[in-house]
């Protein structure tokens, strides 16, 4: 056999195993893998979609944490799984652009080394100050941030993280200094403020909104189309005078680079299917969360399009990795 029949054999049983996998799948549990710890609103998220998605794929998903490197570790075990469609990841803004933006080492390309499959639901994020900070709204807040430069300091779920990315693009945007202290997650950061550890918060709604419910956090401003209804007296950053912060996170599957087409038509469908069943999107909607199931191709400009804004707050603000 010659070398070129060996590689046309070779490719062939790819392509025959490809569609073996696309077709029998799935015939055994799907993991979800959050990258991030129990808690925040990626958990949120994936824990709302695991069983309704795995009823429309007639398999059990479990949903697994595997928190670290404000997103990284988890998206890296994605990008080594197999690629048959048995481990997702959960694609938010962290993992997917404003870690890549800041850590050049981070050990994947966002755009070439995922399969995106389809966003699920975009939220509104929202400045929450614990109750002891002094200001109880917009005009206040800034004004106390400005007249007490480092005098503050905020968490984040850790460096690169959306939270983080988002308060530089608010520092840049105001030019105020608050200090940035990373978590491990969002969840552990969010427990510190309202413990009053850590005045200030730029979070995602879902994982906040209890706190702002039960009094325990204060909202101060949130980047969404227009002013919420469970949050009526809180502005927008559009309102405010900051429409380049008015950017809500998202949160979607992908799988490895290289998932077979036929396994991603499957999953997304299932996905549109879910989002169907009005309890699954009340579920959703009631963490303040807007569903947006949109497909691979738009999925993926989404993603393009999030890693070149917040390149361009590393460049501005000129961050490194702390």
């Amino acid at each position: 056999m010659t070398l070129t029949s060996k590689l046309i054999a070779i490719a062939c049983g790819s392509l025959i195993s490809l569609g073996a996998i696309a077709q029998n799948y799935p015939n055994k549990p799907i993991r979800i893998v959050v990258p991030f710890a129990p808690g925040g609103s990626t958990d949120i998220i994936a824990r709302s979609m695991a069983e309704p998605l795995g009823k429309q794929l007639g398999q059990s998903v479990i949903v697994e944490n595997k928190a670290g490197g404000g997103g990284s570790l988890g998206a890296l075990e994605v990008v080594r799984a197999p690629k048959d469609g048995y481990t997702l990841g959960m694609a938010t803004i962290s993992t997917t652009a404003s870690n890549p933006a800041i850590n050049t080492r981070i050990g994947y390309d966002p755009l070439k080394d995922f399969t995106a499959i389809t966003n699920i639901a975009a939220t509104p994020n929202v400045i929450v100050v614990n109750p002891s900070f002094p200001a109880r709204d917009y005009k206040t807040f800034i004004e106390v941030i400005k007249k007490n430069p480092g005098k503050y300091s905020y968490a984040s779920s850790g460096t690169g993280g959306i939270g983080h990315m988002q308060t530089e693009l608010f520092k840049s945007l105001t030019g105020t200094y608050i200090v940035h202290i990373p978590y491990r997650g969002a969840g552990p950061g969010l427990v510190d403020v309202v413990a009053g550890q850590v005045p200030i918060m730029f979070d995602n709604l879902p994982s906040a909104l209890p706190f702002i419910k039960d009094g325990r956090l204060i909202p101060i401003v949130i980047a969404a189309p227009k002013r919420l209804a469970i949050l009526p007296n809180v502005p927008t950053f559009a309102e405010v005078g900051l429409a380049p912060a008015n950017r809500m996170a998202y949160y979607g599957l992908l799988g490895p680079a290289g998932l077979p087409k036929d396994v991603v038509d499957k999953i997304y469908a299932a996905a549109q299917k879910a989002v169907l069943d009005p309890a699954v999107r009340k579920r959703i909607e009631d963490t303040g969360s807007i569903i947006n199931v949109n497909g691979p191709e738009a999925f993926s400009k989404e993603m393009a399009a999030e890693l070149t804004t917040y390149k361009e707050v590393v460049a501005k603000q000129k961050l490194e990795l702390e």
